[in-house]
């Protein structure tokens, strides 16, 4: 059981954990509102590597709830931290939206959307303006041996209809064409929790991971030794546990449930 009392830093996953589609989860506002009311700390961590960090603050604004740059850690942020000190003279190619490519060159690094002969790296996220030719130039690419890497390995992205392919996806149909993995940066690797914990210098104990997808959400928090709650909010259903041998923490319907819980203690 997970002691709510001594978490400081909370660690949020967004599609499906506090929202859905475009609507906000009822006990979203006040659960926030409740972390920092005990002294608490949250950041929105994502695997969605098609929006820049100033898209979700108006996303979430746009939907009452105030947000700040500085509580958004993104894929695209861990991508970023990886590939410094060993990319950074690459000519990349950025597989993935206008904004991604954007996140890119603003950190420095040298990004193109063609497959010229200088292009060293293949980098890849969640892609809402996906075309044919991009999945062509990454097969050319890839037939080339150029480094390959991903921003996180979710099959799908929640959405108020249900679901759409999301960069494990891609990246599974060019494996298949290629032969070619990447080597995936987000969760359910722990560098992003490890990178939030050292930003808000927190200590493990004090951590709690919240998110919708076994695979990707509970992982990441398993792999960086900290306490998750399981929310069946979005993707994730009960019997993935199972599936995928991967135990959280605790289970819980949404944050509502965990919203109660901390209302208790």
């Amino acid at each position: 059981m997970i002691d709510f009392s001594k978490k400081k830093l909370f660690l949020l996953d967004m599609d499906g954990t506090i929202y859905l589609g475009d609507t906000l989860f009822d006990a979203a506002p006040d659960f926030l509102a409740g972390i920092r009311a005990k002294g608490g700390r949250y950041l929105f961590t994502t695997n969605n590597s098609s929006r820049s960090v100033t898209a979700y603050v108006d996303r979430l604004r746009r939907m009452g709830i105030g947000a700040h740059a500085e509580d958004f850690l993104t894929s695209t942020d861990a991508l970023i931290r990886d590939m410094r000190g060993r990319y950074d003279d690459a000519l990349i190619y950025a597989f993935g939206t206008r904004s991604f490519r954007t996140q890119l060159c603003d950190a420095g690094f040298r990004v193109t959307d063609r497959p010229e002969d200088g292009v060293s790296l293949l980098v890849c996220g969640f892609d809402t303006e996906l075309t044919f030719q991009k999945l062509e130039d990454a097969c050319i690419l890839l037939g080339r041996g150029v480094d390959f890497l991903a921003t996180n390995p979710d099959w799908v992205c929640p959405t108020s209809y249900g679901f759409v392919p999301d960069c494990g996806s891609v990246c599974e149909m060019l494996h298949r064409a290629t032969g070619r993995t990447p080597r995936f940066i987000g969760k359910p690797e722990p560098e992003m929790a490890l990178l939030a914990m050292e930003r808000c210098a927190c200590r493990a104990e004090e951590t709690v991971l919240i998110g919708d997808r076994i695979y990707t959400d509970i992982a990441c928090g398993v792999n960086a030794g900290i306490d998750t709650a399981f929310v069946l909010s979005g993707e994730g259903v009960a019997e993935d546990i199972a599936r995928f041998d991967i135990h959280p923490t605790e289970v819980f319907s949404g944050i509502g449930e965990i919203l109660r819980r901390m209302r208790d203690i």
